[in-house]
């Protein structure tokens, strides 16, 4: 595989964590400064920014620059990752 090509999938994989990285910080910054779970509006930012996240990996997928598991394992992450953070809120309520 040409240097270039592996230079772009690091690349993908790295900006599409550092996006899975800001998702789960600003739900972090929610949780601890303004609102509840429960709220509808985290609620809505949550499924947007989940839902925008996917559209990307999807597109890098399509693009082949990661494969469809790491895509997979990047949203299984941040997922477990924003379950340790809401079931914690929850414990602390």
């Amino acid at each position: 595989m040409p240097e270039v090509t592996v230079n772009h999938r690091e690349k993908a994989h790295a900006l599409l964590k550092a996006d899975a990285d800001k998702i789960l910080k600003l739900i972090e910054v929610q949780i601890d400064n303004l609102m509840m779970p429960q709220c509808p509006l985290y609620e809505e930012v949550l499924d947007t920014q989940m839902f925008g996240l996917s559209r990307e990996i999807d597109f890098a997928v399509r693009l082949d620059l990661i494969s469809e598991d790491e895509g997979k394992s990047l949203l299984e992450n941040l997922e477990r990752q924003l379950n340790i953070l809401h079931e914690t809120a929850q414990g602390s309520i």
